[in-house]
């Protein structure tokens, strides 16, 4: 199976040249885009959040050989979080070549977190599945490599760290109210309030929900700690 010279460059730019270029193809295909003779990348996407879970969790045992568990845990899940691979997505220009159905092109979907997210596992599991564990693990290495050297020793992300002082004062978990919404579709800037039940509250603004919560959650606890 022949592939189009943007798919080409691609896997240039990934650093893998595929022996089974269609494991590629499926591998950026969104379900939007899914038929019965087009497969899309769900499966894929599966299967490489575990290689990804592997390798990091290899790589962060390497690289620290003194950590405890309680400090490797927040490392591991702040570099496989999906915000993480969307990151690493973006660096490799992987949005621009996602197979996306009308629909999802008009609402953004080359730019979604989510989206690209898991298109990022998808191409992991196809390296994976094209030439082996070994070719999937250097892939992420690569990718990975500076993001595992200087990911911090508490790398908790907001939202947890939050919601462990609220519970150490025996408050319920924080809550987070999506307060406004603006922009186009296919580029939305979402405002996001997180409350506390003792009263406090910080907002903030982003281009997903996920990332204005994060957000959100790290300006009350600067507030807290200020």
């Amino acid at each position: 199976m022949k592939i189009g010279s943007e798919l080409l460059a691609f896997a240039t730019r990934l650093g893998h040249r595929f022996d089974d270029p269609e494991v590629l193809v499926r591998a950026v295909t969104h379900a939007s885009m899914s038929s019965v003779t087009r497969s899309d990348n769900q499966r894929l996407e599966f299967l490489g959040d575990r290689i990804l879970g592997l390798v990091i969790a290899e790589a962060l045992l390497a690289e620290d050989l003194n950590a405890p568990e309680g400090q490797l845990a927040p490392r591991f899940n702040a570099l496989v979080r999906k915000e993480t691979c969307a990151d690493v997505a973006r660096d490799i220009g992987l949005g621009d070549v996602l197979k996306l159905g009308r629909s999802e092109m008009k609402s953004g979907g080359r730019r979604k977190e989510a989206l690209l997210g898991d298109a990022m596992e998808a191409v992991i599991a196809a390296v994976y599945s094209d030439a082996g564990f070994e070719a999937a693990r250097d892939i992420v290495l690569r990718l990975w490599r500076d993001r595992i050297s200087t990911v911090a020793v508490d790398a908790r992300d907001a939202k947890t760290s939050l919601q462990e002082w609220a519970q150490g004062r025996g408050q319920i978990p924080p809550s987070y109210v999506e307060v406004a919404r603006e922009g186009p579709d296919h580029a939305p800037v979402f405002t996001v309030e997180v409350r506390l039940a003792s009263g406090e509250t910080a907002v903030s603004k982003a281009s997903s929900k996920r990332a204005a919560e994060q957000q959100a959650a790290k300006a009350m606890l600067d507030e807290l700690e200020g």
